[in-house]
């Protein structure tokens, strides 16, 4: 049996096991029935087995023979929830804090009771937020790059929620968008409630091959393209601006519109320009306040052409209704005494010095990302297999992500994504040092 037959094999067993087309507790066929249901070898049918055994999806039994296992990895490594236990180091998700952000949040709130119009925030705010807020949030986007009128911003509960109404605003079930192959797993969720078709777009350097996307145009309807040109996640490239000329060009040429996802711009110093400062007519923009600020400060910004802010209008009032007070409260008040921008000069420096020390910990691996980054993301070797890595690694304690959640194509490359943003820094030196250990050995 070939090499690639054999892990093809191990793969479709793999994903037959995780999508529930092979139940927990299915007893699967015994070593020889595999071999000869398969035409290999007794000993290659063994092989296949162990890898999955390896992976944590099934069991061994001896005498009773081998069953699917109930779970193969917790929720939040597979695809879209983030379950980590008390006692587990959380180098999946990114929720980057820095010391002394809890007094800034107490002192807030003791400012915001003795504000002299508290009794608004307890009113419904307009759709897209009260207009001194917007305005506010309009200079704070000028400070990122891109000059828009306070009527085009719109404030809404978090980025993600920026991702949801836009999507639901602008696109209907069975539209086709064009994503990154490997891309923000919450957009692929987004894109499955709403039924829409993804169409990946391969790698080409620091962007996606913009040759590609021009073919995939030509070939299908496609409605919109998703983009993260700065701080790419979980990649870390950072479009030239020419690259972002020619996605423009593309999208022009095509009548798409373009998603701007600018949720890990902040990290990066003189970026090239939002592709919505050049091309202002055909993008939207979207950024929030998770990363920069707090997790638990659900506020964000829809930068939108005037065409498309009553649509926008019309999908927050179906949902959401409205601005959720206390938060833009808190965040206007932060970008005006410049909390928000010292915040993210901080963990620029936070975010450099943890890459600097995952480089230098990891340095016998090849890894891929940005100098300036909160994560990294680490290809394995032909023979590898993320999930054995990853399951190793919980025994420890120690929570990653496989490409799983982040892959838009048929085939998942073997990878892990490392959150560095989430732990403190001598708990992420001794976490870093435990993955080098299980990917110079299973990988």
């Amino acid at each position: 049996m070939s090499r690639l037959r054999y892990k093809t094999l191990v793969d479709q067993l793999a994903q037959d096991i995780r999508s529930g087309r092979l139940a927990p507790g299915t007893r699967l066929p015994t070593h020889r029935k595999l071999a000869a249901r398969e035409h290999l070898s007794l000993v290659t049918a063994t092989r296949v087995y162990a890898e999955l055994q390896a992976m944590g999806l099934v069991s061994g039994e001896t005498g009773r023979g081998t069953f699917v296992r109930e779970i193969a990895l917790p929720s939040g490594h597979g695809i879209d929830q983030h379950v980590v236990a008390a006692d587990m180091i959380d180098l999946n998700f990114n929720y980057p804090s820095l010391p002394g952000q809890t007094e800034m949040l107490r002192n807030a709130l003791r400012q915001l009771a003795t504000s002299g119009d508290l009794a608004a925030l307890l009113r419904y705010a307009p759709h897209g937020g009260r207009m001194h807020e917007r305005e506010v949030m309009a200079q704070y986007l000028d400070s990122q790059g891109l000059t828009v009128d306070a009527a085009q911003v719109l404030i809404v509960n978090g980025a993600q929620d920026g991702l949801s109404m836009t999507l639901m605003a602008n696109l209907k079930p069975g539209d086709v968008v064009a994503v990154d192959a490997l891309t923000y797993p919450g957009f692929r969720v987004l894109a499955d409630v709403l039924h829409l078709e993804l169409l990946a777009i391969p790698a080409a350097g620091q962007g996606p091959d913009i040759t590609a996307l021009e073919k995939l145009c030509r070939s299908r309807r496609v409605r919109a393209v998703y983009t993260m040109p700065t701080m790419h996640n979980p990649l870390g490239w950072v479009m030239s601006e020419a690259c972002r000329r020619q996605l423009i060009a593309v999208a022009r040429e095509h009548r798409l519109l373009i998603i701007e996802d600018a949720a890990y711009a902040y990290l990066v110093e003189d970026a090239p320009v939002p592709i919505a400062q050049l091309a202002p007519d055909i993008t939207i923009y979207i950024t929030g306040f998770a990363k920069n600020v707090a997790a638990g400060l659900r506020l964000g910004l829809i930068a939108a052409p005037p065409a498309h802010v009553p649509l926008l209008e019309r999908a927050i009032r179906a949902t959401t209704w409205s601005t959720p007070g206390v938060m833009s409260a808190i965040a206007t008040e932060w970008i005006r005494d410049g909390t928000v921008l010292q915040l993210e000069y901080q963990k620029r420096e936070d975010a450099r010095l943890r890459q600097s020390m995952a480089r230098e910990i990891l340095s016998e691996i090849a890894c891929v990302g940005h100098p300036a980054s909160y994560f990294l993301w680490i290809p394995l070797g032909e023979d590898a297999r993320a999930d054995q890595i990853v399951m190793a690694l919980m025994r420890e304690q120690i929570s990653v992500s496989t490409a799983e959640p982040f892959a838009t194509t048929t085939h998942v490359p073997h990878a892990i994504r490392i959150a560095l943003g989430s732990v403190a820094p001598d708990v992420l030196a001794a976490a870093l040092k435990r993955v080098r250990e299980y990917v110079m050995t299973l990988g």
